[in-house]
């Protein structure tokens, strides 16, 4: 089963052989850009809704490498989609690359290379550059946005 993210469908170009299905929040998003390859799939794509365990999974290991704060609710629920059913992920998203891979999720890319290893992630005050393990909205410190760094 391929579980799609909204980058794998606005990146392919041509309908994958096997079973796919995506989260409600992909079909919201591709409405919103009012992208025609949603026409195409018609009954070919399963909209399912992913558990509240597997949504927390997913929480809890990308706040460990740091990918919490660049992942959309969407992709979220695309990753914990996957642990449901037990699925591939197709998406050229990196974070979601990244998440996949420290959990055991298969992923694949669609127009993209793809990620070659994991990357964890710290962030930075852009003000006062204080840093922190999380993304917060801006720092408690001085009130600045936060500007995300790889590990090193």
């Amino acid at each position: 089963m391929l579980v799609l993210d909204s980058s794998a469908l606005f990146s392919m170009e041509q309908l994958p052989e096997e079973e796919s299905c995506c989260p409600p929040g992909v079909i919201t998003e591709l409405r919103r850009y009012k992208d025609h390859r949603l026409d195409l799939w018609g009954d070919l794509l399963h909209v399912s809704e992913c558990t509240r365990e597997s949504v927390r999974k997913v929480e809890e290991a990308a706040r460990k490498s740091g990918d919490l704060g660049r992942l959309s609710p969407v992709d979220i629920t695309v990753l914990a989609l996957a642990v449901d059913v037990g699925g591939t992920v197709m998406t050229d998203d990196y974070s979601i690359q990244n998440t996949a891979r420290i959990m055991g999720i298969p992923y694949k890319a669609v127009g993209q290379t793809g990620i070659t290893k994991v990357e964890k992630w710290n962030y930075q005050c852009i003000g006062c550059k204080k840093w922190y393990k999380e993304k917060m909205e801006e720092c408690p410190i001085c009130g600045s946005p936060m500007k995300a760094h790889r590990k090193r």
